[in-house]
């Protein structure tokens, strides 16, 4: 009897310390939690595509709360996600223009034409890392589809061979632009719609034996910008949003068609 009795009594006692010390560390490690976190949490759509650049909308709420992450940093869940973030958050929904994907290339069949008939893995990928060349422009969309397939939106599709955006799907993610392996889509302002729908970097000559739409790097279209909105590196024009107005006149003098005038965007990029 006396055996059992020493028995449990000693059981208690070392239930006890176990208690009392798991109480003294819960209290020297407390971390206290910002109510505001769970909240911000919730507010998020839970995709957890890591397009805001955070690994998951957990880290994304952390970030936000400690002030590491604008409260607009969702490109998902876009204005309305925002301004539900900024009232937990009690600022204003201090939001950056929109983005929307922008596809550098007018490559269609119908201006250029492939090298042979693929057969294998419909992945823009797998061609690429096969070696193969089954267009006539190296620098060209291979039109199989990766971009449209990441696309949580929907808002991709290939049209003729190339990938096109519907920009009023569009939410401005960024998977499409990791999903290219030829590093063709772009990111650029809502309000942007002069874009050079090239990527070749080519001699003209080779540029226009290859594909009729291609930018051949004359440089007409930088002499006609008042602004410095526009330059030519490595035979191809580019585009400093910054600095441009929507004016136009690159895209009027352009003799390949290739930069898109603000009223005239491809309708799938519209």
């Amino acid at each position: 009897m006396n055996t059992i009795l020493i028995t449990t009594l000693v059981i208690t006692a070392i239930g006890v310390i176990v208690a009392a010390g798991l109480v003294y560390t819960g209290n020297k490690f407390h971390v206290e939690v910002d109510e505001r976190e769970s909240a911000v949490r919730d507010a998020l759509p839970g995709n957890n595509c890591g397009a805001c650049g955070f690994a998951g909308c957990d880290a994304m709420a952390s970030a936000i709360v400690m002030g590491e992450a604008p409260v607009g940093g969702c490109p998902v869940g876009g204005a309305p996600v925002a301004e539900k973030i900024a009232a937990i958050m009690g600022t204003d929904p201090f939001l950056s223009e929109r983005s929307i994907a922008f596809v550098r290339c007018s490559g269609s069949c119908d201006v250029t034409k492939n090298q042979g008939n693929y057969i294998g893995l419909q992945d823009c990928r797998s061609v690429v890392l096969s070696g193969l060349n089954i267009a006539s422009c190296d620098y060209g969309c291979l039109g199989l589809g990766s971009c449209a397939k990441v696309c949580p939106q929907g808002a991709i599709r290939i049209e003729k061979g190339v990938a096109a955006v519907d920009r009023s799907k569009c939410v401005g993610c960024g998977l499409c632009v990791k999903a290219c392996p030829k590093g063709l889509i772009e990111l650029i302002p809502e309000s942007k719609r002069v874009a050079v729908r090239c990527s070749s970097r080519d001699k003209g000559p080779q540029v226009k034996k290859l594909c009729s739409a291609g930018c051949i790097g004359c440089s007409l279209c930088v002499r006609q910008c008042e602004f410095d909105a526009i330059t030519v590196e490595n035979n191809l024009a580019h585009v400093n949003y910054s600095n441009c107005t929507q004016c136009g006149k690159c895209a009027e003098k352009c003799p390949s068609h290739v930069i898109t005038p603000p009223a005239r965007m491809p309708q799938a990029q519209q």
